[in-house]
């Protein structure tokens, strides 16, 4: 085919080269599919680590061996592996919040029963608190990736090998305006998320000491590339907002049949379409190009939360999941929360998340922020108020209500419950009790999670 030759449809084909038209018309119509709010999923993110001794490195050769016993498994759920060895578990896209909440939770007893036998567990922090980065994935993708995050620091490996999250996967919402419209709920993601990333905070050490944060991970996330996690800029519609974004964030890797993938410096899409690479680029190249754009909202058809650290216990990840899928899915809950979390922009200010005052304060102060929490303490109540409505059971709700009164209200985070995980005495008993679904507080209590 002729240069961005289409297909009968006006589809640019996968293969052939890309005009920046197609590329804009192609971004703003996949960004964001609009109808109802029907679906909800969530992918979880695990560190993997000694059951016993938490603080050990697991070799390679261990993982490799638990891991293919993992992959045996029948599940419902895809399973993936992170850089570091972190696992993944990415539901399908579910009916209802509880139609999730139940294969993910049968999927999650599996590997944890599987890894068990080896000696392992599933950590739910959003930050390794002892081992430094260490690649056990050796593959193109990731050589470029630390290669191009390499530039602006240390942060991208950190992030790559040793960090972790509850991911939350909701419809983009309608297209018309309203508190289920896709407009509002654009905007939602990055108000409320600052209150996800301070209510969720469960990262406050990194190698071996505390860093100061309490969501370190969202501070990883902050310094990882002057472009490339921030999000696009609110005072546009959304569509042409991603699309604007998407085009303008440097290529991270240029894809090669043989060899390394080229790492080039400081070209964007844009310029890439103009002609500044060493091939012209594709749809594929494009797809591809938008997976490596981290932003805390990341529209794929759907709206990925991405702000939230992992949880620990065997139950925590509920809690995110729930809230959110709540308080965006419930229209009084979202009309309530849009409300609450409005004024939030003005502390915001003109820099873009998560990089402005608002998400620095989330991932530093958590919930003893007084702005922070007294918005959250909204945002639960509704969400409480909410979950019977979209069919919660009354075991998630009572873990919804556990939460809400053992942080939100007392202005604490998960972060503020973890003792000082370097001894290695602490650390296998807060292994212990993590695995076992409670966790250990610094006066010694047990508490579950």
């Amino acid at each position: 085919m002729p240069p961005n030759a289409t297909t009968g449809n006006g589809t640019v084909t996968p293969g052939s080269p890309l005009g920046e038209s197609e590329a804009t018309d192609l971004l703003q119509a996949i960004c964001f599919k609009t109808g109802p709010p029907r679906t909800v999923g969530v992918e979880l993110e695990w560190l993997i680590h000694d059951a016993v001794r938490p603080d050990l490195r697991v070799t390679p050769e261990r993982l490799d061996a638990a891991f293919a016993e993992v992959r045996a498994l029948r599940l419902d759920s895809l399973l993936t592996f992170e850089p570091g060895g972190q696992l993944e578990l990415s539901s399908r896209p579910a009916g209802s919040l509880m139609g999730c909440v139940d294969v993910v939770a049968a999927d999650l007893a599996a590997v944890r029963g599987t890894l068990g036998r080896s000696g392992l567990t599933p950590t739910g922090l959003g930050v390794d608190p002892w081992r430094s980065p260490r690649r056990w994935l050796q593959e193109p993708r990731y050589d470029a990736m630390e290669a191009a995050l390499d530039r602006s620091g240390t942060a991208g490996r950190a992030m790559m090998c040793t960090s972790a999250s509850v991911q939350v996967c909701l419809d983009a919402g309608e297209e018309e305006p309203g508190p289920l419209g896709h407009g509002r709920r654009w905007q939602l993601a990055h108000l409320l998320g600052a209150v996800l990333v301070a209510a969720f905070a469960n990262s406050p050490f990194q190698q071996g000491a505390r860093t100061g944060w309490r969501s370190t991970r969202q501070g990883l996330w902050a310094a990882l590339d002057p472009e490339r996690t921030l999000a696009p800029p609110q005072h546009l519609p959304p569509r042409e907002a991603w699309a604007t974004h998407v085009l303008d964030t440097s290529v991270m890797c240029i894809r090669t049949d043989t060899g390394p993938w080229e790492v080039p410096a400081g070209l964007t899409f844009r310029q890439w379409i103009r002609g500044g690479g060493s091939r012209p680029p594709t749809r594929a190249d494009l797809e591809y190009h938008m997976t490596t754009c981290f932003p805390p909202a990341r529209p794929r058809g759907h709206l990925e939360l991405r702000m939230i650290d992992a949880q620990s216990g065997t139950d925590g990840w509920l809690v995110p999941l729930a809230v959110a899928t709540a308080l965006f899915d419930d229209p009084e809950a979202a009309e309530t929360v849009y409300r609450t979390v409005k004024p939030l922009a003005e502390t915001a200010g003109a820099n873009a998340a998560p990089r402005n005052p608002l998400w620095r304060a989330a991932a530093r102060d958590g919930l003893t922020d007084p702005e922070l929490r007294a918005a959250a303490s909204v945002c639960f109540e509704a969400a409480l108020g909410a979950l019977p409505r979209i069919g919660a059971t009354t075991a998630v709700l009572d873990t919804v209500a556990d939460f809400t009164e053992r942080y939100v209200a007392r202005g604490r985070c998960p972060a503020d419950d973890l003792p000082d995980l370097l001894a290695p005495s602490t650390a296998a008993a807060w292994a212990e009790a993590s695995a076992a679904g409670t966790r250990t507080t610094s006066s010694g209590k047990g508490s579950s999670a």
